[in-house]
């Protein structure tokens, strides 16, 4: 063998290794050149339910009832009789005045009822005597007329007596202040020894009542006109008997439901909005006057609507909303959709969808329009089989 036949044997040897590395490849790998399997996506299909539609709005907490205790006479404060910051019931003694001189007037006054009931017994007296007389001509008419005047005269007095003592008891009861209505009391803005009059400008405590206690809310104008145009053309139905829920500064919800009571008659002009009032429950007084809260009120229900995933909708570089459908032939469908607002991680939908469409939640990614799909129903996949033991493989070299 010569020397130049070496490289050529070599080539030969490398091209026979490659074409059996080629052959061994190929069947190693049955699929090789056999079409992609069908992309499997998660579906919803949508059923239609009825949807209460709430909005949620903050608000202010405020007492139901709130009144100033302020003297309606003037005098220098004796003592208080209640605990600042406590309960106190309608009628209750606040503080004591001193009434010297208004006692002093109201028995003067007494006095003078004492002398018109004398004068009232002596001058009855006289005229029934009188009157006995004249019918045996023992007096003159004139002199019984005289005595029946007398009476009528001494009664009258009497009279104008008992109403001088019931005037001169009014300031006399008012030395004493007790509270106007039920209700909390705060601190008092005078201390015993102070000089208080009925004219002061500024009131001695506030009684506030906070059970129950009153949520002020205001909400758009526009919104309200929205939502009377919508239950007038039948859309939506009303919710007056769904109660209001209150959410707490906190963020933690308020164990007890309140009632919308009130809605303004008129709209705001600096805000554009129309005020509305809550009435909620407040056994415990965990609401405070001036507490901020937010308060869900029902707007509406509409029936039969059409929720959507959040997760289904996606928006185009317009800002349309759009969704990925998947029709009766398997196949993917782009849907321009109108939506309205959110209910809960869902969104209402206006047009665009019916009931029955499956809209893809998960997948969207390895999709486009008209591709051919597996929809799987979210929640109804499958369990993953458990792998089975692996076959036992012989010993080496074994039989």
């Amino acid at each position: 063998m010569t020397t130049t036949s070496l490289p050529k044997q070599a080539t030969l040897a490398a091209l026979i290794a490659t074409s059996l590395m080629l052959a061994a490849c190929g069947k190693g790998d049955p699929n090789a050149g056999a079409a992609p399997p069908t992309p499997e996506v998660t579906v919803v299909t949508l059923k239609p339910q009825d949807v209460v539609l709430t909005r949620e709005l903050a608000g202010r907490a405020e007492a139901s009832q709130e009144a100033e205790v302020r003297p309606q006479v003037g005098g220098i404060v004796e003592r208080l009789l209640f605990t600042e910051g406590g309960s106190v019931t309608a009628g209750q003694p606040l503080y004591q005045l001193d009434q010297t001189a208004y006692r002093a007037d109201a028995n003067s006054a007494q006095a003078s009822v004492a002398r018109a009931q004398a004068a009232l017994a002596t001058a009855r007296l006289t005229a029934r005597r009188s009157a006995e007389l004249v019918k045996i001509d023992a007096v003159s008419r004139q002199d019984n007329d005289n005595a029946q005047a007398a009476l009528s005269q001494a009664e009258a007095d009497l009279r104008a007596a008992q109403a001088a003592l019931q005037g001169a008891n009014v300031p006399l009861n008012f030395a004493r202040v007790t509270a106007p209505i039920s209700g909390r009391i705060g601190r008092s803005s005078v201390t015993r020894g102070a000089l208080v009059t009925a004219s002061q400008p500024t009131p001695l405590a506030i009684i506030q009542s906070m059970d129950p206690i009153y949520i002020q809310i205001s909400q758009s104008s526009t919104e309200l006109l929205k939502l009377r145009q919508e239950i007038d053309a039948g859309t939506l139905q009303g919710t007056q008997s769904v109660p209001v829920t209150i959410q707490l500064e906190d963020g933690t919800p308020y164990s007890h439901p309140g009632r919308l009571s009130f809605a303004e008659t008129m709209v705001d002009p600096a805000t554009g909005a129309v005020a509305l009032r809550v009435v909620v429950p407040n056994p415990d007084e965990l609401l405070l006057p001036g507490m901020f809260v937010r308060a869900k009120v029902a707007n509406g229900e509409r029936r039969g609507a059409i929720l959507a995933p959040q997760q289904g909708i996606t928006r185009d570089p317009r800002g349309q909303a759009t969704a990925m459908v998947v029709n009766a032939d398997g196949k993917v469908e782009q849907r321009q959709v109108t939506v309205g607002t959110t209910v809960g991680s869902s969104w209402l939908v206006d047009s665009g969808l019916k009931a029955g469409d499956k809209v893809i939640v998960e997948g969207l990614q390895k999709i486009a329009p008209g591709a051919q799909v597996k929809a799987v129903e979210r929640g109804s996949q499958p369990a993953t089989p458990a792998k089975a033991p692996a076959a036992a493989q012989p010993a080496a070299g074994g039989a």
